[in-house]
């Protein structure tokens, strides 16, 4: 009886808990209340008072940690009320944790629905961060740069979370330079991970690492994800080949991958060009593989490289990617179709508004989203653009380019009466939650249809399917029955014109 009455007295609590916010700074105190003029001093203490559903704003400074910041599952929030670990405004958490002893982790994760954003993580013993058993969890618009191992690593099961609009770079391992990544969802790692608008470069071994010992027939996903210039030390120097130096190494295992394991990447939008060894390497994964618009250039030893047969069942797919100055190498298995590589493509550096590598490492927008830049966009004239074939996702012109990068430019004289004055705005506000206002302007009336979709281009709702009139229109679109996450938002018209915009869902 006893403890059906705490349980009660428990749950009755927990409902009756407002959403607290919690202050941590550089110069708080731990006997403080935590409040914003008052705040917490470690992060230890600042984890134990939280709540499901509470935020812990992290003020503007420098933090000199020794200690790992753990997480442990008892923290677990849920679906419906996570806990958030989120920078305060625009200000600039700086977690040094350069005097950490060499094999200590900066942050290790153990719990489930946590949103993590806008914390620069440097100097770590080991990995800056690990989701160790976390699952459904976001990590957001976080740096991990000059860690002693990879810069955020996913082990022991962990599945289904979500890293957004992140940056890993200059990580190294001071003993072999052998191990450390940018972002390492491998070993024994879970499924249903995704990476989307995610950066690595720099980084002593490789950008992405899917390797497996203990896990296996496990899936990732990376959208609009970049990685260059891996292989590397930060001052440029190559290390050895020990430091194996790929942009996205998909899978693989020990002893040639003896025991078959399968690690299934899809990778959509993405984009490897200046490492050391392999852009896309299959390494000796016999999953299954699908390469979406994806482009590959100037990695030294291949751009692509995917030749070992897999696994019965399994299946390997590359279409509307992208390749140039680099070699393709693709077993005869490979479901292939408007490639650059194939007929009637020759590809040139004219097909490019720029080859200037050093324009990818630029700052990120506003929002967290990738810099706008010209790098391997194609320049207008290119028989690249219109070229692909539809796979689902969302794109301007008559039919898909070719590679990651969406022209604007299209090959269609139909739609050239209305592209100066056709034209549709970002959403505002931008992220929301749970609504957003999408406006678009027509130069004339036309049938319309807008539409939304997911990050792997599954539409998830029609808006608008049919005739306005010319002049400006706004439709506000009510997300309280998605998942958080980033959407896309694409108006067609009835000409042919299709032009799409991208919306981030927060809880």
């Amino acid at each position: 009886m006893k403890k059906t009455v705490i349980a009660a007295l428990a749950v009755l609590i927990s409902a009756l808990h407002l959403d607290a916010q919690i202050y941590i700074a550089p110069h708080g105190n731990d006997d403080y209340p935590g409040t914003i003029d008052q705040p917490f001093g470690t992060f230890p203490k600042a984890i134990l008072e939280a709540m499901p559903g509470d935020t812990i704003y992290v003020r503007g400074g420098v933090y000199e940690l020794i200690n790992t910041i753990i997480i442990t599952a008892v923290k677990s929030g849920s679906e419906d009320q996570y806990f958030t670990l989120t920078a305060y405004q625009n200000e600039v958490p700086l977690l040094d944790f350069t005097k950490q002893a060499f094999g200590s982790k900066g942050i290790s994760l153990r719990a489930n629905y946590w949103h993590i954003r806008g914390l620069q993580i440097k100097g770590a013993g080991d990995n800056g961060m690990e989701i160790n058993f976390g699952s459904n969890n976001i990590i957001e618009q976080c740096q991990f740069y000059e860690n002693r191992d990879t810069g955020l690593q996913l082990s022991n099961g962990s599945a289904d979370n979500r890293i957004i609009n992140c940056d890993s770079y200059y990580n190294a391992d001071s003993t072999d330079y052998a191990d450390a990544d940018g972002f390492a969802p491998k070993l024994t790692v879970g499924s249903g991970n995704y990476f989307y608008g995610c950066r690595a470069w720099g980084n002593c071994d490789d950008g992405w690492d899917g390797y497996l010992r203990g896990a296996n027939d496990v899936t990732t996903t990376l959208e609009n994800c970049w990685t260059w210039g891996n292989g590397y030390l930060k001052d440029g120097t190559d290390p050895g080949p020990q430091a194996n130096g790929n942009g996205f190494k998909m899978g693989g295992g020990d002893n040639g991958n003896s025991q078959l394991l399968m690690h299934h990447a899809m990778l959509i939008n993405c984009v490897a060009f200046a490492n050391k060894n392999k852009g896309f390497d299959q390494n000796n994964n016999v999953g299954s593989m699908t390469l979406h618009n994806c482009t590959g250039y100037n990695n030294l030893t291949a751009n692509y490289r995917i030749q070992r047969p897999l696994n019965p069942g399994q299946s390997l797919e590359v279409k509307n990617c992208v390749s140039h100055d680099g070699a393709v190498q693709l077993g005869s298995f490979a479901e292939q179709e408007t490639n650059s590589w194939l007929p009637p493509f020759v590809v040139t550096a004219d097909d490019f508004l720029s080859l200037e590598i050093d324009a990818a490492a630029a700052p990120r927008q506003a929002d967290g989203s990738l810099p706008e830049i010209n790098f391997l966009h194609l320049a207008e004239g290119s028989d690249l653009i219109d070229s692909g074939v539809d796979l689902g996702y969302p794109y301007n012109g008559a039919a898909p380019d070719l590679g990651a990068f969406e022209s604007p430019f299209t090959t269609s004289i139909l739609l050239s009466k209305y592209t100066d004055s056709f034209h549709l705005f970002q959403n505002y506000p931008n992220p929301f939650n749970p609504s957003t206002v999408i406006s678009w302007q027509l130069p004339a009336g036309t049938r319309v249809e807008l539409t939304v979709y997911n990050l792997l281009g599954k539409k998830v709702a029609t808006l608008v399917s049919r005739y306005l009139g010319p002049g400006r229109h706004n439709f506000r679109f009510d997300g309280t029955n998605l998942a958080a996450g980033v959407y896309f938002y694409r108006l067609a018209l009835e000409s042919g014109i299709v032009q799409t915009g991208k919306m981030h869902l927060i809880r």
